[in-house]
């Protein structure tokens, strides 16, 4: 399993249009893509679902964890942390 540890840098977190976004990539994707959120209650949640990735309430500086199985996890995994990466 790949993972990628990265600090959300979009203003708004991962609501609305980035979560939007991070979904359709991750939706996409041809692996089983998993966010948590580093410091939260330990929830993990599908990528694939807007309601899971929103209930995380992630927001501007937090950490987290995007974990990927399967072939072409490095590459959507680099797609997700980019989403994640614009301020």
């Amino acid at each position: 399993m790949a993972e990628r540890k990265v600090t959300v840098e979009s203003e708004v977190g991962l609501h609305a249009r980035p979560a939007a976004t991070f979904v359709q990539t991750a939706t996409r994707a041809p692996v089983d893509v998993t966010v948590r959120k580093v410091g939260g209650d330990g929830r993990v949640a599908s990528a694939r679902s807007i309601l899971s990735v929103l209930a995380l309430d992630v927001r501007y500086g937090d950490t987290i964890v995007i974990s990927a199985e399967g072939d072409g996890a490095e590459a959507v995994l680099d797609q997700l942390v980019e989403i994640v990466s614009v301020p």
